[in-house]
């Protein structure tokens, strides 16, 4: 194995305690990730409600909408739901139920961290091409590099903290962003065209 390879399972940036820590190891996802069909979990009636249990896809839209069904809601928690044909991921900690089979549910095995191994999928360059299911067939033995379970912990424990962070900004900014347009309907006539 050349030095440049080896450099490469070593991050750049890593905590004080395990800057000694030597290699990550490169291992294929199905080592370290338990997949579930979603088949018990599909939501039955897709009129959906403004609360109530939520009901997922793996895509931009995310929560759909919620269900007033009690029975099949998937609360393993937390997981990563992965879509098999777009490969689009989503880390989930609350109770839900999703729309359709094309969902897998990853659970981590051992004692790897699941938001660990979530935050490296999402860095996975993967081009789905064609219109089929990838988990199994090819994406669930691409080889990614692999700390131990307490380096995971610190890295998820940071990145989950830093996700709080945005999302209070996010949150700020949108109140910001109403309080704007509350001020502009008071400071101009109401008939502006």
């Amino acid at each position: 194995m050349s030095s440049k390879t080896k450099k490469s399972l070593i991050p750049r940036l890593r905590f004080p305690e395990f800057r000694d820590a030597g290699e990550w190891e490169r291992t294929p996802l199905k080592e370290v990730l338990d997949y579930e069909r979603p088949d018990k979990y599909i939501v039955k009636n897709d009129n959906y409600q403004l609360s109530g249990i939520p009901v997922l896809t793996a895509n931009k839209g995310f929560i759909l909408g919620y269900t007033n069904e009690t029975e099949g809601i998937y609360n393993k928690l937390p997981v990563v739901i992965f879509d098999d044909f777009t490969t689009d991921k989503k880390f989930v900690d609350f109770p839900f139920k999703v729309k359709s089979s094309a969902i897998k549910i990853l659970k981590s095995k051992n004692k790897n961290n699941i938001r660990f191994l979530y935050e490296l999928m999402t860095l996975i360059k993967f081009d789905p091409q064609q219109h089929k299911r990838y988990y199994i067939s090819e994406y669930q033995n691409i080889s990614v590099p692999i700390p131990s379970p307490e380096e995971q912990q610190k890295i998820a424990d940071c990145l989950s903290s830093l996700d709080e962070v945005i999302e209070l900004h996010e949150k700020k900014l949108n109140a910001l962003k109403t309080f704007k347009k509350g001020l502009m309907q008071q400071l101009f006539p109401q008939e502006v065209r």
